[in-house]
């Protein structure tokens, strides 16, 4: 245990100095800013209820500003969005650990392996953890903002709500990182890491999904990948009717997903560990 806090704290300082690691982060946070807030408040300030809101009409537009809203639109985008660029940091981490050279000297020279790439993903859990907190705290205090610009009451989401939201955050984006920390482990270099995760999050899915549509018997398979799961568990936070945000689905209840997540986080992380300790270095 010593080791994997020793490794954490190498990783998380690796992290911490890399421009890539703030640029992905930040992107995230650009983006949840922009569609669920900047672009919302334009379609409401100008009455727009065409594609820029989902056909929302303005007052439930405003709805989704309000401070209450916070724990169920932060969570939208990431099913797909937040998750994509998640999956990238994990494969990144990992991969440019293979490629620089990394991997080989601490293996060779340092603790074990399993202490090694146990560090990193203790080191990208807290960031994960700490990304969401960030995201639901800036969110918090837009819609703040909006509530007071708009002569809305400020009222606080539940504490049970806010909980799941979190919860919800932390266990979607968690299981892309996870994920893309195997991919990283497997292709053994960053590029070929990324390209084969968006690849995944982005075409295979909704492909596999496709094509679940027509033949019946397919859905026993696609109902469960990962990208199902995270949809279904942020569509389970939905309360607005209209068509939601990429990636969000209704499959599965919020129960079987949470399974569906926990046990993928398990697989990936089992895998990792496995690859790590049977493959060579080159």
């Amino acid at each position: 245990m010593n080791a994997i806090l020793v490794s954490a704290r190498a990783e998380a300082l690796r992290l911490r100095k890399w421009p890539a690691f703030w640029v992905l982060l930040g992107t995230w946070i650009a983006m949840n800013l922009a569609f669920v807030y900047v672009f919302n408040y334009i379609a409401y300030k100008t009455g727009d209820s065409g594609e820029m809101s989902n056909g929302l009409p303005p007052e439930l537009l405003l709805r989704q500003m309000l401070p209450t809203a916070v724990p169920e639109v932060f969570t939208q985008g990431m099913a797909m969005f937040g998750g994509a660029l998640m999956l990238i940091l994990g494969a990144l981490a990992v991969g440019s650990g293979y490629g620089w050279g990394t991997w080989k000297t601490v293996f060779t020279q340092g603790p074990r392996r399993v202490s090694v790439i146990g560090g990193t993903a203790l080191a990208l859990g807290v960031v994960v953890v700490a990304q969401v907190l960030a995201a639901f705290v800036i969110d918090f205090s837009i819609a703040c903002l909006v509530a007071v610009s708009e002569s809305q009451p400020i009222v606080l989401p539940s504490l049970s709500h806010t909980a799941t939201g979190i919860g919800t955050g932390i266990l979607i984006l968690g299981m892309w990182t996870l994920f893309g920390v195997l991919i990283g482990t497997l292709a053994r270099g960053p590029a070929l890491a990324v390209g084969l995760g968006l690849v995944w999050v982005l075409v295979i899915e909704n492909l596999l999904r496709g094509v679940a549509a027509i033949l019946g018997p397919m859905r026993v398979v696609t109902d469960y990948l990962p990208g199902t799961a995270a949809g279904s568990l942020a569509g389970a936070m939905r309360t607005v009717p209209g068509e939601p945000t990429p990636g969000v689905l209704d499959i599965l209840p919020r129960s079987e997903s949470v399974v569906a997540l926990v046990a993928y986080l398990a697989v990936f992380a089992v895998g990792t560990v496995w690859l790590v300790q049977r493959r060579d270095l080159v």
